[in-house]
């Protein structure tokens, strides 16, 4: 059986990240622009601090997902096998890359089924373009892919500008809101809507949430580009042509605290009850502590962690993970902030202003 376009591209796309740069050029995710507002008596014992939660029905002892990114090529089922290893040692939650390849053959199925081979226990969710749901039998076909990972949750992915940019993507958008709500209704496992680093606006995010989604990841702008992936992978007539489009959408898109904030406003008002997920260029536990305190449940990451995987290994990529849940809890020790909840109730202060309440 011959493999597709699709397991090429898939394969290009973490090749590309892992050895190119291509981060955001000149837009940052915002939260450098942010600190938290210290408590010089914070009156808990750093070692009370509780950083678990739940996440699609199944505990967390950190609330991070190793984000959707890897799936459907040869190379594929060594590193989801080592992510869901590191998941279930740290007791954390992993989304698997696009599982269109697995709709075109069978030669890859083992590149997702190898996450729920290693662990039963640690949240998993499946995932798809927003696309495929205009595609015949779709419905059918995402249970399908549902039931061959056992997955806890499914999340569609909303990437037009990836689309956009990709030689081969597509772009017809054209009811796809409309195929997402009749697969909330389907499914019998909540649906997550997340972007792939555009971020999500407040106005999409009232959309997919009156259709019954149940969790939104706000994927902003910031950390990786995936126009920067796809101007990579294309061959352009001419360099002038190639740095025009470098120049407009390189670094298109929602820097993550914007979407975070805006989309984490919906929830406040009371009209929509539904867990957010912050990821997009969340590089350190700072960051992810800062990205609960304005109104995530959940924070997300894949590259910089598939980065360390392939440069020192599972030993190397626990070690990270070590690193950034010590400073998710330094940030709650000295915010005076035993838990999730407290950690959600904690100010911000805005460098060039005063200090500014999430609300």
């Amino acid at each position: 059986m011959k493999s597709s376009k699709t397991t090429s591209r898939k394969q290009q796309h973490v090749d590309i990240t892992l050895r190119e740069d291509v981060s955001h050029r000149t837009k940052t995710t915002g939260f450098e622009q942010w600190d938290f507002r210290h408590n010089a008596l914070p009156e808990i014992n750093l070692s009370d601090i509780s950083t678990s939660t739940t996440f699609l029905g199944k505990p967390l002892s950190f609330p991070l997902i190793i984000a959707s990114m890897t799936g459907g090529y040869a190379a594929a089922k060594r590193i989801n096998q080592q992510l869901a290893e590191i998941c279930a040692t740290k007791g954390l939650a992993l989304g698997v890359g696009s599982q269109r390849q697995a709709l075109e053959n069978k030669l890859y199925h083992s590149s997702f089924t190898i996450v729920r081979n290693v662990s039963k226990e640690i949240p998993i969710f499946g995932n798809i373009g927003g696309t495929e749901l205009l595609k015949p039998n779709a419905i059918d076909n995402i249970l399908r892919l549902a039931d061959l990972i056992e997955a806890d949750g499914f999340a569609i992915h909303l990437n037009p500008l990836q689309e956009f940019l990709q030689p081969e993507g597509d772009t017809n958008f054209s009811g796809v809101l409309k195929a997402l709500e009749l697969l909330v209704k389907r499914i019998s496992i909540p649906v997550l809507v997340k972007e792939i680093g555009a971020g999500i606006s407040a106005t999409v995010a009232s959309k997919v949430l009156d259709v019954g989604v149940q969790y939104i990841d706000v994927a902003g702008a910031g950390g990786t580009s995936w126009a920067g992936v796809e101007i990579l992978r294309t061959k352009f007539k001419s360099k002038q042509e190639k740095k025009s489009v470098i120049d407009a959408f390189w670094d298109w898109g929602i820097p993550t605290v914007d979407a975070l904030r805006e989309v984490a406003a919906l929830r406040d008002n009371g009209v929509h009850s539904f867990k957010i997920i912050a990821s997009g260029g969340l590089s350190n536990g700072v960051d992810m502590a800062k990205s609960v305190a304005f109104g995530a449940n959940y924070v997300g990451v894949a590259r910089p962690l598939l980065k360390e995987l392939q440069d020192g290994g599972k030993r190397a990529a626990l070690n990270l993970l070590d690193r950034w849940e010590k400073e998710f809890r330094g940030s709650m020790f000295l915010t005076g902030s035993q838990t999730i909840s407290d950690l959600q109730q904690q100010p911000l202060v805005q460098k060039r202003n005063s200090y500014v309440y999430h609300t």
